[in-house]
């Protein structure tokens, strides 16, 4: 924020007399116009809306800054659609691994700001850079994946569990993994013997060519594919199922509403409104990846000018993953809170480290 200082003085020559002095410090605004670009909208109540949400809170507390957000659903067309808009808006918060090839946008604009959610940033040649003005969030998800599972497995009466993704990457591997760990987790330490089942034919390769399994959808849009995965998991038995895939986990939860006895565990955010379905609930619980408040967090210190570039990874040591305990926006026995409680004690302490992309060494 810039400060402007005003101060007169008026003086007598002859006898240096000070018959007039004031100083005042006058607040000068710095108004920021912020643009949000997603693929399947801000409302998909999950991941982009969250990141919408933490703008939103900004800009009720500055009320000369403004918002725009620009749906462009063709994956191809994401980071042409940042260069065609990078003259009109002072910071974009770009939430998705599909906007990791920013870098040479940003480079080329060094006076607008950059919020990547999900990914680091590389050049057009796929070189790793960071940038004094881009700040990258991504998140420990194996976390709050693997709290996921450990409620899951704690609560399956079948003892078949699932976890549905969008499209494999990085940030939704880490999801499968660390569900797949909290399952096992459960079953070697709290009694349980739930098993994690998985569709062949919907199983993930991630970005370096590795067969990841779980049941993935393929992007992050299409309902009706969600519901017939959901469906497909659903006839093999499962009875909570962890959805992890946007816009396109909608169909999962339709799916579930549709059936008998299915739990459904959100994800990003707590998404128990979502779960309504007539008298009654789906949603187990919601494992949290908490972006809004890092981005209003960002913004905050662009419009004060205390922003700087940095790639942060963010996890339950900065309170950014988590699970839903709260009274009224969960169906979780108090025997099964207590037991995730402990375990993320565990992993704010280290104690309990769940296995990642980062060190995922392929299907045994």
């Amino acid at each position: 924020m810039k400060w402007t200082k005003l101060a007169g003085f008026l003086a007598a020559a002859s006898c240096v007399t000070m018959i007039g002095a004031g100083a005042v410090m006058a607040e000068e605004s710095n108004p920021i116009s912020v643009c949000i670009i997603t693929s399947s909208g801000i409302d998909d109540g999950s991941f982009n809306q969250d990141c919408y949400n933490g703008i939103l809170t900004f800009i009720e507390d500055h009320d000369d800054c403004t918002v725009t957000d620009i749906k462009e659903s063709d994956y191809n067309e994401l980071i042409p659609t940042v260069e065609k808009s990078v003259g009109d808006f002072d910071v974009f918060v770009l939430p998705g691994f599909n906007f990791a090839g920013i870098g040479d946008i940003a480079q080329n604009n060094p006076d607008k700001k950059f919020l990547v959610v999900d990914s680091t940033i590389t050049d057009s040649e796929g070189n790793a850079v960071t940038l004094d003005n881009v700040y990258t969030m991504t998140f420990k998800e194996q976390e709050g994946g693997f709290l996921a599972g450990v409620a899951a497995a704690l609560t399956t009466q079948s003892g078949k569990v699932a976890v549905v993704n969008g499209m494999p990457f990085p940030s939704n591997v880490n999801y499968e993994l660390g569900f797949m760990c909290g399952v096992n987790y459960a079953n070697e330490n709290y009694g349980s013997s739930a098993e994690c089942v998985e569709l062949p034919s919907y199983a993930g390769t991630d970005l370096f060519g590795n067969d990841v399994g779980g049941n993935y959808t393929g992007d992050f849009v299409d309902e009706s594919l969600g519901k017939v995965v959901g469906e497909a998991l659903i006839d093999e038995g499962c009875d909570v199922i962890f959805v992890a895939a946007g816009a396109s986990g909608n169909g999962v939860f339709t799916a579930a509403k549709e059936a008998d006895g299915v739990y459904v565990i959100g994800c990003d955010v707590d998404q128990f409104d979502d779960g309504a379905n007539g008298d009654g609930n789906i949603i187990l619980t919601s494992s949290l990846k908490v972006m809004h408040s890092n981005v209003t967090k960002q913004l905050e210190n662009i419009y004060n000018g205390t922003f700087a570039g940095e790639d942060a990874l963010l996890g339950a040591d900065t309170d950014s993953t988590g699970i839903v305990t709260e009274e009224g926006r969960q169906q979780l026995d108090d025997g099964v809170i207590e037991k995730l409680n402990e375990c993320y004690e565990k992993i704010k302490s280290g104690e309990i480290v769940p296995a990642s992309q980062e060190d995922f060494q392929g299907l045994k």
